[in-house]
């Protein structure tokens, strides 16, 4: 069948069709948001390494110090929910750009300070709101726009990025706060958050829809929504709507328990902690690295479970396999690195974060669309629980010497927290659209 000269011009004035390429773009962007997370988690890697030579240098409590680092914790739970919002309203670029420039200048700053106030305002202030606005929601967005399939794994190896980062910073900043000082560790942070910014910009797009793709495992190409604005409203009446339903309490308090058992009371009391039975603290910030080494594999796998097995029956296991690592901690503690502690290290990074993607997979599952903004919510309760501990850790080892009766309590409540996540109803399980086949 011959065609008109009609149908000819017609097929002709059709823009060529872009070649889907090999490798779809998603995982590009999940790449660029590995390294940033890794280079924005220096912040995180030397709370714990201020404590001793900030005491030594201007005298300040441990407790003092610890209430500088929950001010941090907690405006970087805080913040994550209007962070989620904001990026829907301005995008994820420009919003994370500003995020890391806002860390540079905080953990910057700190080298001209004098007074316990100082560190408040640049380490606590500065640096918390900085990171809150690049947190785990950061993640979680980019998985929600970029993702359908595989949206499990990705969230585990996303959240394994801090990990990695904590690898990457811990013997670097513990050599030079040993041989330099605190200083050129706190310009070493402000240099790594500064030096993620340019590959942000460039290489970060905030939905597929911006390179003319559908997400990983689409079915169809989905426009680019507007932005949306009233980011903050947004967000409020995110957490008041969700309020409203048990789940959202029992996630917020299994990942209070969270932040209080890992960023408030390991990351920043684990260091000083070996360093009073002797320990160098070298050697102690080397095992937190190493918990970083397995927390990458244990956070991976649970990202990888998470898309096979029921969330909240993989949160009991979790949290319950923690509060037993933490009962043993303090019979291990000593001067040197022996085999039960090394076994402790491996088994506590298998567990570090990877209550993580099943949490957030609970948030999308119960909430929809605003999944992301919930999740910030809880992930508000888990660093509001950090501060908690970061604070009246540094109290406990000023008041009673030891920091055995924190390790104990925190053991506690991680049981607690497992029998929480039981409770947590399962929706009923809708079927999830068949994926197109898709490029890796």
């Amino acid at each position: 069948m011959t065609q008109t000269p009609q149908l000819a011009a017609a097929r002709d004035a059709r823009p060529p069709q872009p070649r889907r390429p090999r490798v779809h773009r998603a995982w590009s962007v999940a790449a660029v948001a590995f390294v940033t997370l890794i280079g924005a988690a220096g912040f995180a890697s030397l709370p714990s390494l201020l404590i001793d030579p900030l005491h030594t240098e201007f005298g300040w409590s441990r407790g003092m110090i610890g209430f500088a680092v929950s001010v941090n914790l907690a405006l970087y739970g805080l913040t994550a929910p209007f962070a989620a919002a904001l990026m829907d309203r301005f995008g994820i670029r420009r919003v994370v750009a500003c995020a890391l420039t806002t860390i540079a200048v905080g953990a910057g700053l700190t080298v001209f300070m004098t007074q316990s106030w100082q560190l408040v305002l640049c380490w606590g202030v500065l640096v918390g709101l900085g990171s809150g606005s690049m947190a785990l929601a950061f993640a979680a967005t980019v998985t929600n726009r970029w993702f359908v399939a595989r949206r499990g794994l990705v969230t585990g190896v996303l959240t394994a990025a801090g990990a990695a980062g904590q690898l990457v910073f811990l013997p670097l900043l513990s050599v030079i706060v040993e041989h330099s000082g605190w200083r050129p560790a706190a310009l070493t942070v402000a240099c790594a958050a500064l030096a993620v910014v340019p590959f942000v910009w460039l290489l970060l797009r905030d939905h597929p829809a911006d390179v003319g793709l559908a997400a990983y495992g689409a079915e169809a190409f989905v426009p680019k929504p507007a932005p949306v604005p009233g980011a903050a409203r947004r967000a409020v009446k995110a957490l008041f709507s969700a309020s409203r339903t048990g789940t959202f309490w029992l996630l917020g308090g299994t990942f209070a328990i969270c932040g209080a058992s890992t960023n408030g009371l390991v990351k920043t009391h684990f260091v000083p902690a070996a360093h009073d039975h002797g320990m160098p603290v070298t050697a102690a910030a080397s095992l937190l690295a190493v918990i970083g080494i397995f927390d990458i594999v244990g956070t991976v796998a649970s990202g990888w479970f998470t898309d096979r097995f029921s969330p909240r029956r993989l949160l009991a296991v979790y949290y319950g396999l923690r509060g037993l690592s933490l009962m043993f901690l303090p019979m291990l503690l000593a001067d040197t690195v022996h085999p039960p502690m090394a076994l402790f290290i491996v088994f506590y990074g298998l567990d570090w974060v990877a209550t993580v993607p099943p949490t957030i997979a609970l948030c999308r599952e119960h909430y929809g669309d605003d999944g992301a903004i919930v999740f910030g919510w809880v992930l508000a309760s888990h660093q509001v629980g950090a501060a908690l501990v970061a604070f009246l850790g540094g109290v406990a080892r000023d008041a009673l010497g030891s920091y055995d009766v924190v390790w104990y309590s925190s053991g506690a409540l991680c049981a607690v927290a497992a029998l929480m996540s039981l409770v947590i109803r399962q929706r009923g399980v809708t079927a999830t659209p068949a994926a197109t086949p898709v490029t890796v």
